[in-house]
């Protein structure tokens, strides 16, 4: 930064090397030896949080901690293979499925012919499905009489690797399944619904079954083309690196994950971002035909067009953005009238546990 302000017009001489001298090099080589122990201790923090959260610790608090984790440093975690890294899997009760067909049959007693699949959204886990005492996947099961499995996985990894993962699973586990499935229904939270999107294409792609078996799936307040806080980072970045005296801090603003990345436009497909700017714009993928896709919003106004409602969405998720709507009609997403619906007066994570929201639900997987 020193070196930034030397060369700026009418700040004196530049610094022949980069590198300050005298009273000001002492002070800067010992800030670089405090750098260098900071940029350490990432691991070494990762190695003190590992043996407080014990993986054989199963208590939601513990998964509560690992999943915010995941969704901020899960690249990096399973980059460095490091244990706190979540690995995908379906569970029910937290505890994971064996995707085999006698397995199944003793871990889920009570399978039925509706298969219900639940994706959480970032920095969440599949326990959090339960919030104020109510779990979506659970009051289907009563109601509807869906047989619910939730699908645990590492939200800081790029929402195409989870999909193709997540397309896989799922073919292994409808193969598996202990009856003859009558109905297969897809819930995605935020980022699961993305995952959801992915996993489709990717699924349809490879040329598996399951996707012909999908009936429903339902968007819980999906960021399809993006959320403004993930580009308020952005333009943080950008700002820094437009400022002479700052650009050297711009590379901090880049320290968050490829899943939380990905949400700036809603990026879905690898294409999206090997090979190029992981903020470039992502290419246009419309909603499957062999399914009928529901999409539910909420607004944190009392009505979905006043100010407050057009500014702050469900306080994470513009009410365009989860409805699939975008300026460029070419881009947006061909939701029925009849299969959207707008919460009011409800925030993000409300979405799990508000009774309009299960209502609303109820009726379109009946």
């Amino acid at each position: 930064m020193h070196e930034r302000i030397a060369r700026i017009p009418g700040a004196g001489a530049p610094v022949p090397d980069g590198r300050a001298r005298g009273i000001s090099g002492l002070v800067y080589k010992s800030i670089r030896g405090v750098t260098r122990l900071v940029g350490g201790s990432l691991d070494a923090l990762l190695g003190m949080l590992s043996p407080g959260l014990d993986a054989d610790d199963t208590s939601p608090q513990r998964d509560a901690v690992v999943a915010a984790l995941n969704g901020v440093l899960g690249d990096y975690l399973a980059a460095t293979a490091n244990p706190l890294a979540t690995q995908m899997a379906f569970r029910r009760d937290g505890r994971p499925l064996v995707l085999e067909t006698s397995a199944l049959t003793a871990s889920v007693p009570d399978a039925g012919g509706r298969l219900l699949v639940l994706l959480h959204g970032l920095c969440m886990d599949d326990l959090q499905w339960r919030r104020e005492g109510h779990d979506h996947g659970a009051a289907l099961a009563r109601d509807l009489g869906y047989t619910p499995v939730y699908l645990h996985y590492n939200s800081g990894l790029h929402i195409s690797f989870n999909g193709r993962a997540l397309a896989q699973r799922l073919e292994q586990l409808v193969d598996q399944w202990p009856v003859p499935l009558e109905r297969l229904a897809i819930v995605g939270h935020s980022m699961g619904g993305l995952l959801a999107r992915s996993a489709l294409h990717q699924a349809t792609q490879a040329g598996h079954r399951w996707p012909s078996r999908l009936d429903d799936l339902v968007f819980l307040g999906t960021p399809h083309h993006g959320a403004p806080l993930e580009r308020a980072g952005h333009w943080v970045d950008v700002v820094l690196e437009a400022t002479p005296y700052a650009a050297p801090l711009a590379r901090l603003g880049k320290v968050r994950s490829a899943g939380i990345t990905d949400l700036r436009h809603g990026s879905l497909l690898d294409e999206d971002w090997m090979g190029r700017d992981r903020y470039a714009r992502p290419r246009h993928l419309p909603l499957p035909t062999t399914a009928r896709c529901h999409a539910a919003a909420a607004v944190m106004g009392r009505q979905s067009g006043d100010l407050k409602s057009r500014l702050m969405g469900d306080g994470f998720v513009p009410l365009d953005s989860a409805l699939g709507r975008h300026t460029d009609p070419s881009r947006s997403l061909a939701f029925a009238e009849s299969r959207q619906w707008v919460g009011l007066g409800m925030s993000h994570l409300e979405l799990l546990n508000r009774s309009e929201v299960y209502a609303q639900l109820r009726q379109w997987l009946r």
